[in-house]
């Protein structure tokens, strides 16, 4: 790989592999009374987010100091772009700075994949190497390191991706989580259920590799993992539902709904949760949800990605 952009870049054994790093690199930093590992020293690791972040942010910056690498984080909002440089020249001015790899979180839908161009545009007509670019959110296209730690959080609680049923709830149609997880766990062989209001399924999406659903209760029994979506109010200038109420009454996931599914079932959320609303903060709180098991797997994940990319597939076997 060259850049991480989509989960359509992976097939199931490139993803497999990736989980397998993942788990490795969890297993290298077990009992380390300072996490550090020499992988990536004299590397330049680059985040610039133009959205509000967190867990994606936080995990990457973690994941980069882990491995010895140099990690600087470049604000939009402190940065040239609030005077007007476009995001080409914002780019290309990082990457002449030393960047290695470029982490990029972006309200529009496919920037990650315009700037990737930009480089091997840049690298064709000058000869030289460009940084990786891993795509850490692009506006409601995809978001490929959260459904990969999604994804070996359930390999981790369930022993198995393949011939499970996962139900994805909630805003399907301004989520680049469920996108991506929609893809990717039907790539690793899992059935996909996506429940949501019609008004929040997106246009297409019966071309997707999945089921859809109106009615939340009659998916939970026999499912296998639940992953609940935020309600993303800052993407929404319409009336998508009629109240925050009815929404939690239809698809917010309650301890009588938790009741409906099997003893095995594991609860997912990507964050940030909306309490009261998306799920119940009893349910958030227990032993079945994952929650910060996802946030945990995010930095070796995200260790693992850096690594494949960096270091590259061959010198990662050996």
């Amino acid at each position: 790989m060259r850049h991480l952009l989509t989960v359509a870049d992976l097939d199931r054994a490139a993803a497999d592999a990736l989980l397998d790093e993942a788990e490795r690199f969890e297993q290298a930093l077990l009992g380390r009374e300072v996490h550090k590992l020499p992988t990536l020293r004299g590397r330049t690791v680059m985040t610039v987010f133009f959205e509000n972040s967190t867990r994606t942010r936080v995990s990457f910056e973690v994941a980069g100091k882990w491995m010895s690498a140099d990690v600087i984080n470049v604000s939009a909002s402190s940065s040239s772009v609030a005077k007007g440089e476009s995001l080409r020249d914002t780019a290309l001015t990082l990457h002449a700075a030393g960047a290695d790899a470029l982490i990029v979180r972006h309200p529009a839908s496919g920037a990650a994949h315009q700037i990737a161009h930009w480089f091997e545009d840049w690298s064709r007509r000058s000869g030289s190497a460009v940084p990786a670019v891993i795509n850490a959110g692009d506006g409601t296209h995809e978001h490929p390191t959260q459904a990969l730690l999604d994804a070996l959080t359930l390999r981790q609680r369930l022993g198995d991706i393949a011939g499970r049923r996962v139900v994805i709830v909630g805003d399907i149609l301004h989520s680049r989580v469920a996108r991506s997880n929609a893809f990717l766990l039907s790539t690793l062989g899992a059935e996909v259920v996506l429940v949501a209001p019609r008004t929040l399924l997106p246009v297409g999406v019966e071309d997707w590799p999945v089921r859809v659903s109106v009615d939340l209760d009659s998916e939970l029994p026999g499912a296998d993992a639940v992953l609940m979506l935020r309600v993303q109010a800052e993407r929404m200038n319409g009336g998508f539902f009629p109240s925050a109420r009815e929404y939690a009454v239809r698809y917010g996931l309650s301890e009588r709904r938790v009741a409906l599914l099997d003893e095995h079932a594991v609860l997912l959320h990507p964050g940030p949760m909306l309490r009261g609303m998306e799920i119940a903060s009893s349910v958030a709180d227990s032993p079945r949800a994952a929650v910060l098991q996802q946030v945990t797997n995010g930095v070796h994940m995200r260790m693992a990605v850096l690594f494949r990319l960096l270091v590259g597939v061959q010198e990662a076997a050996a």
